[in-house]
């Protein structure tokens, strides 16, 4: 491996550790021997954990973006579409726990989370049939998704003894808000809720 492809071989392994494991799961000297490399080279390009974690998060988040920006531009009914969400935000859910509780404890994390739902609202915005639409209830509508989406994926109404078709109903006439006539170029939400962390 040539010095170029050190980087990127260090975040792609980061990247399968901290999906499968989350943050606490993960460890540097783990990555550092699975992509090839060694610890002293990891903490030369980057400057702890967090800081790979960070990279990986920001990567995913566009990711994320384009998935649902696929998803949006499907014709058809919602509820396809609000499974196909649910499942990506199951597939994930040891990196946005990870996400969740770092948000709450690491202050580059939370900005790095507020960097991304405001320009998921941004896009949102631009891609709204109403340009008139407002900021906040925007956000409003990403944190509402962001902690349905979860609920819904890692179970929580049922534990708590209720069913989730209302869940399910709210995301689709949320969705139903962010879909366009013309064909959406939207963002997904990147985060499972962080509204507590507001």
């Amino acid at each position: 491996m040539t010095r170029d492809q050190v980087p990127e071989a260090l975040l792609a392994t980061a990247r399968v550790e901290f999906l499968r494991y989350g943050f606490d799961g993960t460890d540097v000297n783990r990555i550092a021997r699975r992509s090839g490399s060694s610890p002293n080279t990891f903490y030369r390009l980057f400057k702890d954990k967090t800081d790979v974690f960070l990279a990986i998060f920001r990567r995913w988040s566009e990711e994320e973006r384009q998935g649902l920006q696929r998803l949006l531009a499907r014709r058809g009914p919602m509820p396809p579409i609000v499974e196909a969400c649910i499942a990506r935000y199951r597939s994930h859910a040891p990196f946005r726990r990870s996400l969740r509780l770092l948000g709450s404890e690491d202050a580059r994390v939370r900005r790095a989370i507020a960097e991304a739902r405001l320009e998921t609202v941004t896009t949102l915005k631009s891609g709204l049939a109403d340009p008139r639409a407002d900021d906040a209830e925007i956000a409003f509508d990403l944190l509402r998704f962001e902690q349905l989406a979860a609920a819904l994926a890692e179970g929580e109404l049922a534990e708590m003894g209720f069913g989730d078709g209302a869940a399910r109903a709210e995301l689709a006439a949320i969705l139903t808000r962010w879909r366009t006539s013309h064909g959406p170029a939207l963002p997904i939400p990147v985060l499972v809720s962080e509204a507590l962390l507001a």
